[in-house]
């Protein structure tokens, strides 16, 4: 670790935390306040969340960290789901936090849905943004598609990766990422997970397309949502909202920290 390594409720921390072959950038705010640790999306870096800690304010742990080869961390042989599970479980024992509520954004919402079903006596709760929806969207048209939109990518990434708005993966790489969360949301897949969490989650759900969407095909995925919160009671819709999947973590901050305190208010252990 660097930087003004401190204890679990001590003073502003950052850093790189070692994790088997790479080494994350993370963020602590300290303090004895819930901690809630943030999942990004998949290409992006902790400082998409900064709207949302500004408005939570220092009274609330804010742990934030960056994903292998994403903003400040360094590179790794394994770019898989099942290691982006591990990296929260290393990033809170780093810092020494035993619970914390998660929130996710994207391919961060089924991280932490994954992570919150897995753990449930650690999960206060889980805040799930526009993502983890339970829906067959990857078939091989998809997937040819989705290689195709990275192979063109490949063409500007050099340019961005040194800016930190592009990860530090190849356009192949990036394209495999993209295709495994396609089959990890899988309704066979995905909605085992969310049917078996017991701690409080919330969605916010945004409007309109994503990127590498198509008409309205997101809404139509969104819509898996009736079945989850109809099969779980744990699981809730707080918000719908107006910005699209890319903009709700800049204009809509404040439906993401009403789900937040709300999850955290709901804790059994009255923690919130």
């Amino acid at each position: 670790m660097t930087k003004n390594d401190t204890s679990a409720t001590g003073s502003r921390w950052s850093g790189l935390v070692p994790v088997e072959d790479t080494a994350l950038a993370v963020t602590d705010t300290g303090g004895p306040g819930v901690p809630v640790v943030y999942l990004n999306g998949q290409f992006a870096t902790q400082g998409y969340w900064r709207r949302v800690i500004a408005d939570l304010g220092p009274g609330w742990r804010h742990l934030t960290y960056d994903e292998r080869a994403r903003g400040r961390s360094k590179r790794s042989a394994d770019y898989s789901f099942a290691a982006a599970v591990r990296d929260v479980d290393a990033v809170l024992a780093a810092r020494g936090v035993d619970r914390a509520l998660v929130a996710g954004w994207s391919y961060g919402a089924v991280v932490a849905a994954h992570w919150a079903q897995r753990n449930p006596h650690r999960a206060i709760g889980a805040v799930l943004v526009d993502g983890a929806f339970p829906y067959d969207w990857l078939d091989e048209a998809m997937e040819q598609r989705i290689r195709k939109l990275f192979r063109r990518l490949n063409l500007v990434l050099p340019l961005l990766r040194p800016t930190g708005l592009a990860p530090r993966m190849s356009a192949a790489q990036q394209a495999e990422s993209n295709i495994e969360l396609g089959r990890l949301s899988r309704v066979r897949e995905l909605g085992p997970v969310l049917d078996a969490i017991t701690v409080p989650t919330r969605y916010v759900v945004a409007s309109g397309v994503s990127f590498g969407s198509h008409g309205d095909e997101q809404e139509r995925i969104r819509t898996s949502l009736d079945a989850v919160t109809a099969g779980n009671p744990n699981i809730k819709v707080s918000a719908k909202v107006a910005s699209n999947h890319g903009a709700l973590l800049k204009k809509d901050y404040a439906a993401i920290t009403a789900a937040v305190r709300e999850v955290a208010g709901l804790d059994p252990a009255g923690r919130g």
